[in-house]
């Protein structure tokens, strides 16, 4: 592959655009595109495969290049118009890698805790709320978080954009409703849905012993599937006119009642 790439019309750069546009070419490839430095850093860390690093010279330099990691990358210097084609965002750092996509199967998911605390969303549509749910994740530090029937791919730029690489740091997994519920219950782990029907206010809770929060869409809330296996309904009450909030706050306020809970034990 050349060391330097100029053309949009290059086959290659041509693969990644899809990567970047289609969860379809991400999916049938094992592939993805990430964006920034940090990300990549993040991935790195996660122990994310690299397969190329890209990066515009103006704006991502050799040296920087050499920092990015210890290991030898394949990289691929690129011009300003191959660049732009690429990225999502039009102030990043002039980096990109192409990676290879982890399996976020259930069945793969360890647990290094006797005692674990894991965050569930069911059905999340918008990316933005993924990267913000995962973000909430990462600061308080949970276990892990599960995706219930997922309505895109892990690797969409926008939830890496918007987790700002938390992705590829917090333990993750997807599944259906029916198979996360038999994997908790196997687990003995209690389950403790976001809902306004037949709901004690959340803080009455005892999180300390294993516990998933579950949390649905603003919309739609949670399927009847969660509510019939819940240990619990919660709910945090409302005092003006409205009676949701967006998903990720309301899982950052569960969350961190459970952390707070636990650290004090």
């Amino acid at each position: 592959m050349a060391n330097l790439i100029t053309s949009i019309q290059n086959p290659f750069i041509k693969s990644l655009f899809q990567l970047k546009e289609k969860s379809r070419a991400r999916k049938s490839s094992g592939q993805f595109l990430i964006e920034g430095q940090r990300e990549i850093s993040l991935a790195i860390k996660g122990n994310y495969e690299l397969e190329t690093v890209l990066f515009y010279p103006e704006l991502f330099s050799k040296d920087q290049l050499n920092d990015l990691s210890t290991k030898q990358l394949n990289t691929i210097e690129i011009s300003k118009e191959v660049y732009q084609k690429l990225a999502h965002r039009e102030t990043t750092e002039g980096v990109l890698a192409v990676a290879k996509a982890k399996s976020l199967s259930l069945s793969e998911l360890k647990l290094e805790t006797e005692n674990p605390l894991i965050l569930v969303a069911e059905a999340p549509e918008k990316p933005g709320n993924i990267g913000a749910l995962l973000r909430t994740a990462d600061a308080a530090n949970v276990d892990a978080v599960i995706i219930a029937n997922p309505k895109t791919d892990m690797y969409n730029p926008n939830i890496i954009r918007s987790s700002v690489g938390c992705v590829f740091t917090n333990q993750i997994a997807t599944g259906s409703t029916t198979e996360i519920i038999k994997f908790l219950k196997k687990l003995n782990i209690n389950i403790y849905c976001a809902e306004l029907k037949a709901s004690m206010n959340y803080h009455t809770q005892d999180y300390t012993k294993p516990a998933a929060i579950v949390v649905g869409t603003e919309a739609t809330g949670l399927s009847d599937e969660w509510l019939q296996h819940a240990t619990q309904n919660i709910i945090i009450p409302m005092q003006g006119e409205i009676d949701s909030m967006n998903v990720s706050v309301a899982a950052g306020i569960l969350i961190f009642e459970a952390k707070r809970q636990r650290d004090f034990q």
